[in-house]
């Protein structure tokens, strides 16, 4: 079977740079693209397999980078993007004319609340974190994948050097636990 889990990384994972910058993420519209500015590399770069993440044609996976909200301007063409799903989590806001999503927002009560989710690879730059570790593998089943293939896939993740798990990464799960934890009392605030 021949699948690509993500163009960025079929071919290999390329290092970023830790002092990098930051850039300008565009959609994929011809003209009077919507841009989104980004001061800073990204803090976290993941595969995703999730349903709801969006993804290059073809490809099995997306590739999520998340920065602090304050990080992320949209610098041109706004009255394009518009919220795909306003009763999720995360609040992705696609180009209208395109469907391609520019970022996702956390508005509600959430461990992740302030950080933005945003596709490093609608930048032209090179230097964006590398992905860090695959989540939400078992995922692609739910979306049609052989189920008897996910082994493979797997299997091309740690060829290219990188962990995968059905949820995120140990230090993200952590975070999650310990923000609940505070929540509910359990640990000091």
């Amino acid at each position: 079977m021949s699948y690509s889990l993500h163009p960025a990384i079929d071919n290999g994972i390329k290092a970023g740079q830790s002092d990098f910058p930051g850039g300008k993420l565009t959609c994929h519209c011809s003209s009077d693209k919507v841009e989104i500015t980004i001061e800073g590399n990204v803090l976290h770069n993941h595969a995703c397999g999730c349903s709801k993440c969006w993804k290059p044609a073809n490809a099995l996976f997306s590739i999520v980078g998340v920065t602090p909200k304050d990080n992320l301007k949209v610098t041109a063409n706004e009255s394009k993007l518009q919220i795909v799903d306003e009763s999720a989590a995360i609040q992705r806001h696609a180009c209208s004319k395109c469907g391609v999503h520019l970022f996702g927002r956390i508005v509600q009560d959430h461990p992740f609340k302030g950080l933005d989710f945003v596709h490093t690879e609608l930048s032209d730059k090179a230097g964006w974190q590398e992905p860090q570790f695959a989540a939400f593998v078992s995922s692609i089943i739910e979306q049609g994948f052989p189920p008897d293939k996910a082994s493979e896939v797997r299997d091309r993740f740690h060829k290219l050097g990188l962990e995968t798990y059905d949820a995120l990464s140990p230090p993200l799960m952590d975070a999650i636990a310990t923000y609940n934890a505070k929540k509910s009392g359990k640990l000091p605030a």
